[in-house]
């Protein structure tokens, strides 16, 4: 296995325990982390597609409940990660699982629109998984999904910042581990939130990438539902990046 890959799937399983016995309080009732019960397929695309250092490397916020949480894989959407990627492996289950979001793994019927409008676009500039990830690669900063009793996600920012506070420690020493293996000249945030975390933890970096950021393709953004293939290619075409 190519040292690139060893230290990030070394990173991934410290970040996973350190994560392990953290707690959260109302809304929140069931936390999910599919480093634990997706490692397989999550492993299997840091092996296959993480053995290099990258030019650009995007970093998204956290699992969507039909993606990452399904597959293991970043912005994993079942069939760009098994039908684009290649990748497919068991995936078994969270230990407490809310009944009202299953994890199915790659059985699951749901598409990740985030994901697939990442990947789809990815597919669409560049072919085949491999002309792509020879110089991109993608990270979230955090595995959790968070959710209440009913499904609804619940997104970091709803969470009481005490009950934060140990998850960016950990989150921000993964990330800090991964982008010192990978040494992109670029950090890309997939929205907002996401180039913040970079930007606080580039202080820390024994390099300097160029940060910035491209509007994120979840369907929850007005902008991102009009046109988001076109919109992102403008903006990374702007950085100079494609």
């Amino acid at each position: 296995m190519p040292v690139i890959s060893k230290k990030l799937i070394a990173s991934a399983r410290t970040l996973c325990d350190a994560l392990a016995p953290l707690k959260f309080g109302e809304p929140v009732t069931h936390v999910y982390n599919p480093l634990e019960y997706a490692r397989v397929p999550h492993e299997k695309f840091l092996c296959t597609y993480g053995d290099s250092r990258r030019k650009v490397v995007f970093l998204g916020m956290n699992p969507g409940p039909f993606g990452m949480a399904q597959t293991g894989v970043p912005f994993g959407e079942i069939d760009a990660v098994r039908d684009w990627m290649g990748i497919s492996a068991p995936v078994s289950r969270p230990a407490n699982e809310n009944p009202k979001r299953p994890v199915l793994g790659f059985e699951c019927t749901r598409s990740e629109v985030s994901g697939r409008r990442l990947w789809g676009l990815a597919a669409e500039r560049f072919g085949t998984p491999e002309a792509f990830f020879a110089d991109h690669f993608a990270l979230n900063y955090c595995p959790l999904v968070w959710m209440e009793a009913s499904g609804r996600n619940v997104t970091p920012d709803k969470i009481p910042a005490s009950e934060m506070a140990p998850v960016h420690r950990a989150c921000e020493a993964h990330l800090i581990t991964a982008l010192e293996a990978l040494k992109p000249e670029w950090a890309i945030g997939v929205g907002a939130f996401a180039e913040k975390r970079l930007l606080s933890i580039a202080p820390a970096l024994s390099f300097q990438p160029n940060i910035n950021k491209i509007l994120h393709p979840s369907p929850a953004s007005p902008a991102a539902n009009k046109g988001w293939a076109e919109k992102a290619t403008q903006q990374l075409e702007a950085l100079g990046i494609w």
